[in-house]
């Protein structure tokens, strides 16, 4: 009998429509012959199936099951593509730690920390990974850093976005000292909590990787051209961005980026696909690699980073998807 997978999408972040668009990508890379899948989707008290006729079901909270056609049916695993909370943050996977149904993210420990930008920033840290200075700004203590203290600190230009939430929106790259504070209040917009980091100028670029029982995969990296001032939400969605796989590195780069990739993979126990963000400094063959941030769920619509990088790795989606689910089973 085929597995049934529920692709759970949605949230209650500003992410929320882009998660759907992921979901559709990941329902349409599935192998229909191994699974029947259903997109769920998550919006605050509301849980429902989406059916291709456009019909919702409610779902059950206490087994995430749901009535069709008059049969109760019961996923057997839940893939997770919800970009921001509950998805990215640890919560809904504890909740199917709770009812004992497998997922194809990380734990809830890792998406706890890999959600934090600030505390993973320090975290890895600890562990000779190179990242940008930054401090965090909670709200109710904004004014324990004036502006004059953050230009001391961490410079200009900066950045400023939520330490909780996606990096799609909330994010301000801040040239002035009359821009900092309505940046902080548009990162606090999205989140409770702002960081700041210092502004390094380099090549971005991106590595995805995944890891199972018997399978370890770096996949090959994406450089990330933005037409505009940083890779913002018009760039990553509207197109004003060129994604050039594999990255225009050399091949030294390459290696030490998807050693580096690996590393942390296993440094933080995680699980399915991940995307790591770096930014290259110096010259070409010899840069500094620096850490970005870290993708647990990443899109997967069909221009989205991780399905480039694996149909240049030669790879099918599908199976991919395949090593992931069975990998819990």
């Amino acid at each position: 009998m085929k597995r049934i997978i529920a692709i759970v999408a949605g949230g209650d972040s500003s992410e929320h429509d882009v998660s759907l668009r992921s979901a559709q990508g990941i329902y349409s890379f599935m192998n229909k012959d191994l699974y029947e899948c259903y997109i769920t989707e998550i919006k605050g008290q509301s849980w429902t199936v989406n059916l291709e006729d456009g019909t919702q079901l409610p779902i059950n909270r206490e087994d995430f099951s749901f009535k069709k056609d008059g049969k109760t049916i019961r996923p057997d695993f839940a893939y997770i593509t919800i970009h921001g909370t509950p998805g990215e943050n640890g919560v809904i996977q504890g909740y199917f730690d709770l009812i004992g149904m497998p997922y194809s993210t990380s734990n809830v420990l890792v998406e706890s920390l890999t959600f934090n930008k600030y505390f993973l920033n320090k975290f890895l840290k600890s562990f000779g990974v190179n990242v940008a200075d930054s401090i965090i700004i909670r709200h109710g203590h904004e004014d324990e850093w004036s502006e004059e203290k953050i230009i001391e600190r961490i410079g200009l230009p900066c950045f400023i976005k939520p330490s909780d939430d996606g990096s799609s929106f909330g994010v301000s790259k801040v040239n002035t000292k009359e821009q900092i504070r309505p940046a902080i209040e548009k990162a606090m917009a999205e989140d409770n909590n702002a960081m700041i980091e210092h502004f390094i100028d380099g090549r971005e670029i991106t590595c995805g990787c995944y890891k199972t029982k018997d399978v370890s995969r770096v996949f090959p990296i994406t450089e990330v051209v933005s037409k505009n001032e940083f890779f913002d939400y018009d760039a990553k969605y509207n197109g004003a961005v060129e994604e050039i796989t594999p990255a225009r590195i050399s091949e030294e780069t390459a290696r030490r980026v998807g050693k580096l990739t690996s590393e942390i993979y296993d440094i933080l126990g995680c699980s399915g696909i991940i995307r790591i963000d770096y930014i290259l400094t110096g010259n070409d063959g010899q840069e500094s690699i620096t850490l970005l941030e870290i993708n647990t769920t990443p899109g997967m619509t069909a221009t989205s980073f991780i399905p480039q990088q694996i149909r240049a790795a030669g790879l099918n989606i599908g199976d991919v998807l395949k090593d992931i689910i069975e990998n819990k089973f």
